[in-house]
């Protein structure tokens, strides 16, 4: 009996690790990152584990992965939302929208659990990446370069220490950060 081929067609790799990384994503939401492991992934992926590590590493390259293609679809969509706004209005939209994709993202554990650890939370708020992406998102571009790295630890600290609802927590922005970018005379 003829066995069909799961990387028919177009780039080999690509394809695999794209395969690969999709049935990841799903076994992690199910499972857990911690009771998450590459057997399981290889019988849902129909490969061996040799296939696994050879085109993707093995379960900190995945996790690392997974969590990136989550953080970049959620940076997609602060972009597409705050297109075309300025000032302390494109500020306080791509903060407030962030907050409530990372809340409402199925991959909100992987993406909070990244930053738990001692390493994870040093990593992410010196990380000139992540503020790099705060900078462009909340269109501080000309700002003081801290001014992203303040960013992300503001939208952290609304992850992990919510307000009591989001009327709440917006009105503490426009209250506190609002008026930080506002124009200067």
């Amino acid at each position: 009996m003829p066995r069909d081929d799961w990387l028919v067609g177009g780039d080999r790799r690509t394809l695999a690790a794209e395969r690969i990384l999709a049935a990841a994503t799903d076994l992690m939401f199910r499972v857990g990152p911690d009771a998450f492991n590459i057997d399981a992934l290889a019988a849902r992926v129909h490969c061996s584990r040799a296939t696994i590590y050879r085109h993707v590493g093995g379960k900190a390259d995945i996790l690392e992965a997974v969590t990136a293609r989550a953080a970049g679809r959620i940076v997609d969509h602060v972009r597409r939302t705050v297109d075309g706004l300025a000032g302390p209005d494109r500020v306080l939209t791509a903060i407030t929208v962030a907050v409530e994709q990372i809340r409402s993202d199925p991959a909100r554990e992987l993406l909070l659990d990244s930053v738990r650890g001692a390493r994870g939370n040093t990593w992410l708020t010196a990380s000139s990446a992540v503020a790099g992406f705060a900078t462009e998102l909340t269109g501080l571009a000309d700002d003081d370069p801290r001014a992203g790295q303040w960013i992300v630890r503001l939208v952290l600290s609304m992850l992990f220490w919510p307000g009591a609802d989001a009327r709440a927590e917006l009105q503490m922005l426009e209250r506190f950060v609002v008026p930080a970018f506002a124009k200067r005379d």
